[in-house]
């Protein structure tokens, strides 16, 4: 199975690809939600403090953490990739309201 996020991470690290490229790549792609709903209560608080992590989502921007914290982009990769998944994201809620 492909993973669109993992290509550009390493079509980005093999050179194929600029950092204004996948950036771009990630501006105009549809990123999953990653995180559960907030608790509303105290008692869903203490609920979720006993769960064990969520899984990484394939395809999403745990993705483009993992590639940080394994060293395979640089911070100033990671800065202008996250900047241009939340500019994604942002664009996505402007089309709702």
């Amino acid at each position: 199975m492909t993973n669109e996020v993992k290509d550009l991470i390493a079509a980005l690290r093999d050179g194929s690809l600029s950092l204004e490229e996948v950036a771009q790549r990630f501006r105009e792609r549809t990123w999953p939600r990653t995180a559960p709903p907030r608790p509303t209560s105290y008692l869903e608080m203490a609920a979720a403090a006993n769960r064990d992590p969520e899984p990484d989502v394939p395809g999403s921007f745990d993705e483009v953490v993992g590639a940080y914290d394994r060293g395979e982009i640089t911070h100033a990769q990671y800065r202008v990739l996250a900047q241009a998944v939340a500019e994604s994201i942002g664009l996505k809620e402007q089309r709702k309201t």
